[in-house]
């Protein structure tokens, strides 16, 4: 009992796991905004200069998590090691995965950076209201702005519709807003689901360069961190790319995948653009779930979702270059 325990305590935070029988109904929400925000045609050239166009479309074919299933791998999942351990061994997401659900560059520079004193990252020590005004031309109203944060029903409000005479610079404006979203919503969603943190500020203040940073590794590393977070008992709210954990488990396992949801196209993840939840109880599902993983067996994992010709037929040319090919191997242990 005592090796058991030590089992479910990780750095002295109660891990999930070792609570499924006294919580049987309990199930974690997921954090999950749609950014809302029209895509328009002028815009189109920054984000496809980000590396962030296929990722933007995820905004128009956003499907629903199931959180009862992500709960049950939740409970599987092991810090120490950033995997899913299952009946027949460890398995996790990949770069090579990212790159294929969400189309997202895997290689470049880091994006990092301090997150609680990220105002040392502004220009020349610039305070970052200032900084704010100059990228986006206005200051949010008050009553939309908590500490570093400013509400998404301002950036809706506000550049939503891009005026059909705007200038270039007003499209600038509209692009980084745009992207201010699109980072905020899609990828490094956090708990605070309605708000946008202004640690953005440094990378959106020169869109030519946005291109340049390793998107992919940084949305893996946020995943694997908020799934980290979640195997504490007491975390009620999952956080992060929720639509990549989804995606990615509907195609390493087939036993799990709804179906009805043979064609697709690139990013991967839109497959599952129309995919809806059940209607059943979310104990029930919960519980459904835990026995579904319980029951699987190693062949009930594909080792190579993308090795198949149809996938080869409608991914795009950048993502199978050489030094990306390398990124997933191994997903399972």
């Amino acid at each position: 009992m005592e090796d058991e325990d030590r089992l479910y305590r990780l750095n002295g935070v109660t891990h999930v796991a070792g609570y499924i029988d006294a919580e049987p109904a309990k199930v974690i929400s997921g954090v999950r905004r749609q950014q809302n925000m029209h895509l328009h045609d002028r815009i189109i050239p920054y984000l496809k200069t980000a590396d962030l166009y296929h990722l933007a479309r995820l905004n128009s074919q956003w499907f629903w998590v199931d959180e009862p299933l992500l709960k049950a791998f939740i409970e599987r999942w092991r810090p120490e090691m950033h995997t899913f351990h299952m009946p027949f061994g460890e398995c996790s997401i990949t770069l090579q995965d990212v790159a294929y659900q969400l189309g997202l560059p895997i290689d470049g520079e880091p994006v990092s950076g301090c997150l609680t004193e990220f105002e040392n990252l502004m220009e020349h020590g610039k305070p970052a209201w200032v900084w704010f005004c100059e990228l986006f031309g206005e200051l949010p109203l008050q009553s939309k702005v908590k500490q570093m944060t400013v509400c998404y029903t301002w950036f809706h409000e506000r550049f939503r519709v891009l005026p059909a005479d705007a200038t270039d610079e007003t499209v600038r404006i509209y692009a980084r807003a745009y992207i201010l979203m699109l980072l905020s919503s899609q990828l490094f969603a956090d708990k605070n689901a309605n708000r946008v943190h202004l640690r953005w500020l440094p990378y959106l203040a020169s869109l030519d360069d946005l291109g340049r940073y390793n998107w992919g590794s940084a949305a893996l590393a946020w995943l694997y961190r908020c799934l980290c977070r979640g195997t504490n008992r007491n975390v009620v709210n999952l956080a992060g790319p929720l639509q990549l954990l989804q995606s990615w488990i509907f195609w390493r396992f087939p036993t799990l995948r709804p179906s009805g949801f043979d064609v697709f196209g690139f990013h991967l993840a839109s497959r599952w653009a129309t995919f809806l939840l059940r209607n059943d109880p979310g104990d029930q599902r919960s519980v459904s779930a835990r026995l579904s993983l319980d029951r699987l067996r190693v062949h009930d994992f594909v080792w190579e979702p993308y090795s198949s010709a149809e996938v080869g037929a409608v991914i795009h040319p950048k993502i199978l270059a050489d030094e990306h090919l390398g990124y997933g191997r191994p997903s399972l242990a």
